[in-house]
C-alpha cells in the first residue's frame, strides 16, 4: 500500500520557548507534550494525530540552514485551513509577527508564505473546493487578492481537502 499522506513534521530550533511561541501564537498550534529545552511536540487544532510539529531545541550557536542556497534540502511545509476567512485572519497575524513574505495564487490554491523565528519557510493555504474548480485555475503563481477570493468564493466556504482538482 502506497504513503497516503504526511503525519508529522520535525524542525529543529535555534529557541525551543521562542519557536513554540510562534507557532502556537501565529498558526493556533497546542502543546501537546514540552520537555524544556530539549523538544515540543505541537498538534494543529482540528487534528486527531498525536502530534504534527515537532520542534527540537539546537541553541543559540546552531547556523542558519543552507537548503536551497548551497546545499540540498526541505523547502517549505504547507499547513491547510478549512475558510479563507481564516486565511485572511492568519496573515494579519503573519504580518503581526513580522514573519509574512509572500501570498500567492496558484489557481486552484490561495497561499501564504511565511518564516518562523528560524527563518524557515512555510505555506498556509486554501485549497478550492474541486467542485468550484474552472478553466481558470490552471496551475500558475500570481498575486493574491484574498479580498477577491473572498468575494468570489465566500469568506466561510469549506476548502478542498489534500489536493483539489476538477471532476471530469
Amino acid at each position: 500500500m502506497p504513503v497516503q499522506r504526511l503525519n508529522h513534521a520535525v524542525l529543529y530550533v535555534r529557541n525551543l520557548e521562542r519557536s513554540v511561541r510562534f507557532y502556537t501564537e501565529a498558526l493556533g498550534f497546542r502543546v501537546v507534550n514540552h520537555m524544556p529545552g530539549r523538544a515540543a511536540f505541537l498538534q494543529a487544532e482540528a487534528s486527531t494525530n498525536d502530534h504534527d510539529l515537532g520542534l527540537f531545541h539546537l541553541g543559540s550557536s546552531a547556523g542558519a540552514s543552507p537548503a536551497g542556497r548551497s546545499t540540498v534540502g526541505l523547502y517549505h511545509l504547507a499547513w491547510e485551513v478549512d475558510t479563507l476567512g481564516e486565511l485572511k485572519r492568519i496573515a494579519g497575524v503573519l504580518s503581526e509577527h513580522g514573519a509574512l513574505v509572500g501570498a500567492s495564487d496558484h489557481g486552484s490554491t490561495k497561499a501564504l508564505y511565511a518564516h518562523d523565528p528560524d527563518g524557515l519557510e512555510f505555506e498556509v493555504s486554501w485549497l478550492v473546493p474541486a467542485d468550484r474548480l474552472t478553466a481558470d485555475d490552471t496551475i500558475k503563481t500570481v498575486a493574491l487578492d484574498i479580498d477577491a477570493e473572498i468575494e468570489r468564493y465566500g469568506e466561510q466556504t469549506q476548502g478542498g481537502v489534500g489536493v483539489s482538482f476538477a471532476a471530469g
